[in-house]
């Protein structure tokens, strides 16, 4: 029986199971006890099957054409033909053909958190190794605590940041560095004259210190809106109803004084803390309602009889001054004329007197007597 090796194969000759040699391309005959296993040299790592490959490395040939690599364990080995990646190899003693393609290979050390300074730019974000590679992404006004295995190792600025995720854990606590804002929304409390109140309330604060902020308190966030409660509580229950809702300002103002007595404790920076809502149950905002309209009402009574006085004294001056100028009663007389005269249809006058009498006359009722 004859069989045919390519170009871009090998094979492996046995006689009675026992491994001769490698052939390479060419015609051989298979008489005689003898057994030949073509294989393709592709890019992969070669198949041996249930052959031990110490019984082909006796052969220089093979030696020649093959380039061994071991992955040992605690790393990641990548493997990279011609220059292009083509994934990880397989933990163990690994061989390769090298006649056709150039092999080579980057050890990763799980160990460590450093990537090789050799390490391409474009396998960070590849998906074979995803599992590999820690990514840390720092935004603008961002900073990045890191922390290997729990443990606190320095503060990172913004931008794009890369580790070994192996047989360390690393982690990354995003903090903002500009203002922030926290809202405390509908807070209950009781007033000193048992009214129950729900108070919306607003700070802005700033970090001041990263990496005490996230390392020496539990929750500076939280630790902080508690702390607005309290306030809140600590001013409503000392006061009533009206010096609360007289007060809004003052109250703020009480609010924001407390606050800068904690900011050394939490490591932040209050700059502005404001009450935005006091909410008053149905019933008192029903009452107080009405309270509203009754001083509305009774204010717009006492405009509307200052405006009849004053009418009613120009009404009074007008008077006066027409009985006393008989001149000043006349235009008076012929401005009203004029006014009804324009609601008039058609109005009939004689000759017998002059036409302004006339016209008076007819629009004062009044008749010839016949």
């Amino acid at each position: 029986m004859k069989v045919i090796i390519n170009e871009g194969q090998r094979g492996f000759l046995f006689q009675n199971g026992k491994f001769v040699k490698m052939l390479k391309p060419g015609k051989y005959s298979t008489f005689g006890g003898k057994h030949i296993d073509v294989v393709d040299m592709d890019k992969s790592a070669i198949n041996f099957g249930s052959v031990d490959v110490e019984v082909y490395t006796k052969d220089p040939d093979f030696c020649a054409e093959t380039l061994e690599v071991e992955a040992k364990s605690g790393t990641t080995t990548l493997h990279f033909v011609d220059g292009v990646f083509l994934g990880t190899v397989t933990l163990g003693r690994q061989f390769f053909w090298k006649t056709y393609h150039k092999h080579t290979f980057m050890v990763i050390d799980l160990s460590s958190t450093e990537l090789p300074s050799e390490f391409p730019t474009y396998l960070y974000d590849h998906l074979l190794l995803k599992d590999r590679i820690k990514k840390v992404e720092v935004g603008q006004s961002q900073k990045a605590l890191l922390y290997f295995d729990n443990k606190y190792i320095k503060l990172l600025d913004t931008g794009t940041y890369y580790f070994v995720n192996g047989n360390i854990k690393v982690d990354a606590r995003i903090v903002h560095t500009c203002p922030l804002k926290l809202e405390v929304v509908g807070q209950e409390i009781l007033t000193a004259d048992k009214v129950s109140l729900r108070i919306n309330s607003v700070c802005t604060y700033k970090i001041t210190d990263y990496v005490k902020a996230i390392n020496q308190t539990l929750s500076y966030a939280d630790s902080l809106y508690t702390y607005v409660q309290l306030c809140l509580r600590e001013y409503v229950e000392g006061k009533k109803l009206d010096e609360i809702l007289a007060g809004k300002n003052e109250f703020s103002q009480f609010l924001l004084s407390k606050l800068k007595e904690k900011e050394s404790q939490l490591y932040i920076e209050v700059s502005e803390a404001a009450i935005k809502d006091i909410i008053l149950p149905g019933e008192i905002r029903d009452i107080m309602n009405t309270v509203l309209i009754a001083e509305k009402r009774a204010q717009a009574n006492v405009i509307t009889r200052r405006e009849e006085v004053a009418s009613t004294r120009s009404l009074l001056n007008t008077a006066r001054l027409m009985d006393e100028n008989q001149t000043l009663y006349k235009l008076k007389e012929m401005e009203y004329v004029e006014r009804i005269c324009e609601k008039v249809g058609n109005i009939t006058v004689n000759g017998t007197s002059d036409l302004l009498s006339q016209l008076t006359e007819v629009l004062s009722g009044k008749k010839d007597k016949k």
